[in-house]
């Protein structure tokens, strides 16, 4: 049988480093903000025009940090699905 003995600080580092590839494997770790591309993905819409509206109406949280690129919140968009569910009979 083998030991291995690592120092407290690289053991806490390997720990983190698995931690963060297993989070990138199952999908845990998400942006906050998202593309236009993304959010429609999300919403299951095929028009720009749909995601404008609910970006107008107040239903999705968005942010504009340059003039043409818009980002949406992801946290947002799941709310408001979970709004919009309906519960099976």
């Amino acid at each position: 049988m083998e030991v291995i003995c690592l120092e407290e600080a690289a053991f806490y580092a390997l720990v983190e480093q698995v931690v963060d590839r297993l989070k990138k494997l199952h999908g845990e770790e998400k942006e906050k903000w998202i593309s236009d591309d993304e959010a429609m993905q999300l919403l299951n819409i095929k028009s720009k025009t749909t995601l404008q509206k609910l970006r107008d109406e107040g239903k999705v949280r968005f942010s504009q940090p340059q003039k043409k690129i818009i980002l949406y919140d992801r946290m947002s968009i799941d709310q408001y699905l979970e709004e919009h569910a309906r519960e099976t009979f």
